[in-house]
């Protein structure tokens, strides 16, 4: 158990800790009351946390109770998803809920699920996939020590079964790196897994040193002492320079007679001809039975955040037939958004240099945060900066290692967020570099993900529009940028819309809808030349989005062009733009869809060789033309 330093310290009296430790075992009440009317869910796992639960939000957070999602309150994020009985149980202390909307708990028609969501007030991130609260819970920190530049502080509470996924320790790294003095985490460690005891058990000397190591102040409690925890997290709020991690040593199942710290517990209602008993001797723990505490309140030092539209600040500065690579027009377009609104901020996992967020970073220093390599956190930091509206948040890397953290991401939808993923170097037309660097799964990936909006530009000004919309769109948007220069062929006044195509060749002769994005577009305009040369029309249209597709203007062209359609796209066949097309025009009759597409795990070479190899070049799409014709 740690030695604490309590200069200054004032320590509560005894009614305060008598109701600490009375609200304690309400919770644990309300917790089993709840689970037991769902006949599922997680009391043990609620029960070990009861004090850590109860000092944490009547005696040590700052919030409004009416008001849970204040820009100024103190944050709260539950990693150990599975314990969200307790949580609604506190807000039900406070008042917030009622309590008897806590027996509705994971029923169809209550906003009180399993596992906590931001369809309540109270909740920021979406939690129940372990080890993903503490990197949101960084991003939180890092925005209000350094965006909101306020005195709000961010708690998170993990699970020491989750502290098995590395992505906790990307995060221990994430916050000691940049001295989040703001954050504090607590782990829950309660020795018992879902199936077997944890690693580690009560082995609190190793995560003390785990933590320490990881450059965190530390300090080991024991996690049932409302006293001692009142000390610690008082602690915490002295601490200069550094995050501090409270390990607190709990008993699963805390006061429940037989079943404490006992195996086969976890995710298990108790039994009602059990619990009538077991809430007996609880609430004759209870002394004083009417609410006593009070939660204090913040500092208002964090102002509302202004969500009127983010715009460009004049339009691109592209002429068409320049060469310009969309990635660095990303990195063009960010900073100019940056300059027209300062939520507009900027995360990379060291690529910066390929994917030209450090043009953002050289305009906007103190609005860039470095994630190092480890995009799983990066992810989630971006999340967490993008909760409450704080900020404008654009997560950048190489296309193909965003795939790491697709169970952030996935997550990320089930939180409702707004944060703007972009992923450069994707396809076989990187070139050298070789498979492991080329994203040809990252559109299946993002398609499959609800409320994510998929762009996929193709030349500069399509880049800065993305970004620009991007920023204004509700929920996650992807924006994937390619690699090469390419041709400018928009205007700088082109208007562009979300789900809405440009069709940027066409005729009244044309035989063949194409439809390609990215460089396989100017592969597709090549094509159309060639087999002009030949007296051969093609029709060539942009997506511009892939999620939303625009099934109208793609259906109108199909129909005029005998009812062909060639999707070419640098992406393996599976998820990618081909698969949408087809679903988008599937139902309609005498529609034919040839897709070409990358069909093999691919090698290095120069790009152009790459996409001859691999069959996406123009004259593949030519080639593919007269034999499509005669077949109808």
């Amino acid at each position: 158990i740690t030695k604490f330093n309590f200069s200054g310290y004032h320590k509560p009296d005894e009614k305060t800790l008598q109701g600490l430790k009375d609200v304690a075992n309400k919770l644990r009440i309300l917790s089993i009351k709840a689970t037991c009317a769902s006949n599922s869910g997680h009391p043990t796992s609620c029960c070990s946390m009861a004090e850590l639960m109860s000092v944490l939000f009547f005696n040590t957070m700052r919030y409004k109770v009416e008001d849970p999602r204040n820009q100024c309150n103190d944050r709260f994020v539950l990693s150990k998803g599975h314990a969200a009985p307790i949580l609604y149980a506190v807000w039900a202390e406070a008042g917030y809920l009622k309590e008897s909307d806590l027996l509705n708990l994971r029923k169809i028609d209550s906003d009180l699920e399993g596992h906590p969501t931001p369809k309540l007030q109270f909740v920021d991130m979406a939690t129940g996939s372990l080890g993903q609260g503490l990197g949101a819970a960084c991003g939180m920190a890092y925005t209000g020590k350094h965006f909101d530049k306020s005195s709000y502080r961010v708690y998170c509470m993990l699970g020491d079964g989750e502290c098995a996924e590395g992505s906790v320790w990307e995060a221990m790294a994430f916050a000691s790196h940049y001295k989040l003095d703001n954050l504090v985490a607590v782990i829950d460690v309660n020795r018992l897994g879902q199936s077997e005891p944890t690693s580690l058990q009560h082995d609190m000397e190793t995560y003390r040193k785990r933590c320490e190591a990881f450059g965190w102040n530390t300090y080991v409690v024991d996690g049932h002492d409302v006293e001692e925890l009142c000390k610690a997290f008082w602690q915490a709020q002295q601490v200069k320079g550094k995050p501090t991690c409270i390990v607190a040593k709990t008993l699963k199942g805390k006061g429940l007679k037989d079943i404490e710290d006992n195996l086969n517990w976890h995710g298990k209602a108790i039994p009602k001809d059990r619990a009538e008993a077991l809430l007996k001797e609880l609430e004759a723990l209870i002394q004083v039975p009417n609410k006593t505490l009070c939660p204090e309140l913040p500092k208002d030092d964090a102002a509302p955040a202004d969500l009127s539209p983010i715009l460009l600040p004049s339009p691109p500065a592209y002429k068409k037939g320049e060469k310009v690579a969309p990635r660095r027009a990303y990195g063009v377009a960010l900073t100019r958004l940056g300059q027209s609104n300062q939520r507009v901020v900027a995360l990379d996992g060291d690529t910066k240099n390929s994917t030209f967020a450090e043009t953002f970073k050289k305009a906007f220093p103190d609005r860039y945060i470095e994630c190092f390599i480890a995009e799983q956190n990066m992810v989630g930091v971006a999340m967490g900066c993008a909760t409450r509206d704080r900020t404008v948040a654009f997560a950048s890397t190489f296309s193909a290692f965003l795939s790491r953290a697709y169970d952030q991401i996935r997550m990320g939808a089930v939180s409702q967020t707004n944060v703007n993923l972009v992923g450069s170097h994707c396809g076989v037309s990187i070139g050298e570099d070789g498979p492991s660097q080329m994203a040809l799964e990252d559109l299946a990936m993002f398609r499959a993900i609800p409320t994510c909006t998929v762009f996929y530009p193709s030349d500069a000004v399509s880049t800065e529009r993305a970004v620009e919309l991007s920023a204004n769109t509700k929920g996650m948007c992807f924006i994937r940028t390619s690699r090469p220069e390419s041709e400018v062929i928009y205007s700088p006044d082109e208007k562009f819309e979300v789900g809405v195509a440009k069709v940027v060749r066409q005729s009244d002769k044309d035989h063949v809808t194409v439809i390609g994005a990215g460089v396989t577009l100017h592969e597709a305009l090549a094509a159309a030349d060639m087999l002009a040369s030949e007296g051969k029309n093609i029709r060539v249209i942009d997506p511009f989005t892939i999620k939303p597709l625009d099934a109208s203007t793609i259906l109108a062209s199909a129909r005029a062009t005998g009812g062909r359609i060639i999707t070419v796209e640098d992406h393996y066949k599976e998820g990618g733009l081909g698969e949408a097309v087809l679903s988008a025009v599937g139902e309609e009759p005498g529609i034919v869809v040839t897709r070409i597409a990358v069909t093999s795990v691919p090698r290095s070479g120069k790009p152009q060789e790459l996409m001859d190899l691999y069959g996406i070049s123009a004259k593949h799409i030519a080639n593919a033309v007269p034999g499509l014709v005669m077949n109808c």
